[in-house]
């Protein structure tokens, strides 16, 4: 054996040795675990010892002042049963808050780097509120056998992103898995996701998080919980209540089966990620971490020690402070390496871009690193840009050639446009062609905007044609949280009850229009969880707080709304056939643009205010070199209109394949021919979808 594996001292106890001050958190070696841990401000450091659920530590070591590097304390503790050890650190220094020094010798602090937390074991199950150390560090095994799986290499403009919630996408009865609401339940859903035709599923955030922060009861007897988890407590660890595993502390290998699972069938994982604030508010909050460890370096203060709050959640990391940067990468860096994820969104991104003051950076170093780093090479990066702080940058997001964005201008105008509003005509047929207005091709590439309609953030697309008012009263605010720009229109009847069979009929109109654009747009298309079979959260557009139906997916909806799954899989595999709609058709057929836009005249677009009615083409090859053209032509507003749709070659007629004016049977079993010296009427608030064959 190695000299430098061998215990040197002995401190309380127990055998021990200086550590591995370039490894960060906790590491099995040899013979034992490697504890490093970094704080500038710190006078002194002791290390806590605990069995895993037991309140009082079995273990004090205080770091020697000779197992200090800089700003870094290791130590080798040797001999531990580390399968059955959670772990924290007691940091000792001074406290001035208009310094913005927070050190409190009395707080066992939970490990940045800790690979699992334990303290929220089971989803929902009271803790003991008299511990004083809520969330314990626990040390991960590394022994999974990934089978030769590696991150999938799909290219980024052929992706088709799937927004899901862990929990609420199988919590509810009606989706008939074992392990409802954890990982494993979701791995039971994949055959569902293979059907559907998507490629990438979304994951709101599975970051360790406490359900429990905030919590109230409700009023009807029932809890209000933090659901979605936009509130980190521990970056680098799977959250242990979406495993069906978690109270065996057995996430890791859960979580990284579904991922495994999932890459066997072609489903890229992309993480909802929160870098911008984290679980211990402002000065108010708690201690978890970041303020015990060096307060006035994690967060981004006002000169007199308070907390920015940019976020809206009490708090501001200082993303562009070196010691945060490394911490953001090395976070990412591990989820790619560890877990094979395939890429990431970044909630409140324009914060990701803030100096250590609080201010915007034209070339912010922490996004330029993540562009450029070497592990993230492959991996999707999308920025949500904009911040709570009023910083808005969809179409300016420092990108470096590989950051995509969250497109909010293309859900406003394709929400208003097919509402029905005046003026839109031009912005929307700029949303469907690729936003070349926001994105400049030749700096962003074809893959920048990410387009969406819904999102977890508001209405679900039911909901959008089912509420002119957003309904958030359980939550708990007398309905003032939840954006009250929705764009929506509840085609004649506000809510489900007593429904009229016209409103049912113009409401699946209405969102098979929205699947049949978004899916035949340029740029990347995501979709919300159950937008595809009608999928309702009865008018709630903020549900961050609703463990329940409201949040759940209903998949009894699925058999009642089968059209409307059938729709979204024949517009996905539609996509997925015409290369011209990704952006990878090689060549476009002599004398046609790929791209045109048009009006009720082929050829010739009426941008007045009052005009409703788009037509687009595009022009290219197949994936077997035979020319292609699509037409997609959208009728918004609620009078029928005659078209003429754009002259094809001799050789090839126009045929209709999709048309939502039909209802329930919108998508035709074979395509019907037009007749090309004929006009084509578009139904009121309608869409149809042509391609050319060869006569």
């Amino acid at each position: 054996m190695r000299i430098d594996l061998h215990p040197t001292d002995t401190i309380s106890g127990f055998k021990v040795r200086p550590g591995l001050f370039l490894t960060n958190g906790a590491q099995i070696v040899p013979g034992g675990v490697n504890f490093s841990v970094y704080s500038s401000g710190a006078k002194s450091c002791e290390l806590v010892l605990y069995n895993s659920h037991e309140k009082e530590p079995f273990a004090v070591i205080p770091y020697p002042e000779s197992y200090r590097i800089g700003s870094v304390f290791s130590m080798i503790v040797f001999d531990l049963d580390y399968e059955n050890l959670e772990y924290g650190f007691r940091v000792d220094g001074d406290y001035d808050f208009h310094r913005g020094l927070a050190f409190d010798k009395n707080k066992c602090l939970l490990d940045p780097y800790a690979k699992i937390v334990s303290g929220r074991d089971v989803w929902g199950e009271e803790p003991d509120w008299n511990d004083k150390f809520q969330y314990r560090s626990k040390v991960a095994l590394d022994d999974f056998d990934w089978e030769g799986d590696m991150p999938l290499k799909t290219p980024h403009n052929e992706l088709i992103i799937y927004e899901a919630h862990v929990r609420g996408f199988t919590k509810d009865e009606s989706s008939d898995v074992k392990f409802k609401g954890t990982y494993a339940g979701l791995c039971e859903k994949i055959p569902y996701l293979k059907e559907l035709g998507i490629n990438a599923i979304e994951l709101l955030p599975i970051f360790e998080f406490d359900e429990f922060e905030g919590a109230r009861d409700d009023g009807n007897g029932g809890k209000l919980m933090n659901y979605w988890g936009y509130s980190t407590v521990g970056f680098f660890a799977p959250k242990a209540g979406y495993a069906a595993s978690g109270q065996y502390s057995m996430q890791v290998d859960e979580l990284k089966n579904l991922i495994k699972e999932l890459h066997q069938n072609g489903i890229k994982v992309i993480l909802d990620v929160v870098f911008n604030h984290t679980a211990e508010g402002n000065e108010n909050g708690p201690y978890i971490s970041f303020k015990g460890l060096d307060n006035n370096l994690y967060y981004i203060l006002t000169p007199d020690g308070w907390y920015y709050n940019f976020s809206g959640c009490g708090n501001t990391l200082n993303c562009n402070n070196p010691i945060v940067r490394n911490l953001i990468l090395d976070c990412l860096r591990y989820w790619v390496g560890t877990y094979h994820v395939d890429g990431f969104r970044f909630d409140l991104a324009a914060i990701l871009g803030r100096n250590q003051d609080g201010s915007p950076m034209a070339n912010p170093p922490l996004l330029e690193s993540l562009a450029a780093d070497p592990i993230l090479k492959d991996a999707c990066l999308i920025a949500e840009a904009w911040d709570a702080g009023g910083l808005y940058l969809v179409g300016s997001f420092p990108a470096y050639g590989r950051w995509a964005e969250w497109n909010g201008k293309y859900r406003d105008d394709v929400r208003r446009f097919l509402k029905g509003e005046a003026g839109l005509a031009a912005a929307f047929a700029a949303r469907v062609t690729g936003s070349e207005d926001i994105y400049n091709r030749f700096w962003r590439g074809d893959t920048a905007s990410v387009n969406f309609i819904t999102c977890h953030d508001g209405f679900t697309l039911y909901d959008l044609y089912a509420y002119n008012d957003k309904h958030n009263e359980a939550n708990g605010w007398g309905g003032s949280d939840g954006g009250n720009d929705n764009h929506s229109w509840n085609c004649g009847w506000e809510g489900d009850y007593d429904l009229p069979e016209g409103v049912r009929f113009e409401r699946h109109k209405m969102i098979k229009n929205a699947a049949a654009i978004l899916l035949t747009s340029l740029g990347i298309p995501m979709i919300l969880a159950g937008d595809e079979f009608g999928n309702t959260q009865y008018g709630n557009n903020n549900p961050y707080c609703q463990d329940n139906k409201i949040s759940w997916l209903d998949w009894n909806d699925l058999d009642k709304n089968r059209d409307l799954f059938n729709f979204f899989k024949k517009m996905i595999a539609f996509r997925k056939a015409h290369p011209v709609l990704t952006r990878q058709s090689n060549g476009t057929p002599p004398g046609y643009p790929p791209v045109s836009v048009h009006g009720t005249d082929a050829w010739h677009f009426d941008s007045s205010s009052e005009n409703r009615v788009v037509g687009i083409m595009f022009a290219g090859k197949t994936k077997d070199n035979k020319d292609d053209f699509i037409y997609i032509g959208v009728n918004a507003h609620w009078e029928s209109h005659a078209v003429w749709l754009p002259a094809l070659p001799l050789n090839m007629i126009w045929q209709v394949e999709v048309n939502t004016a039909l209802g329930d049977n919108a998508v035709y079993d074979e395509a019907v021919e037009l007749d090309s010296s004929a006009q084509f009427i578009i139904g009121a608030r309608s869409v149809m979808v042509c391609t050319a064959k060869e006569r």
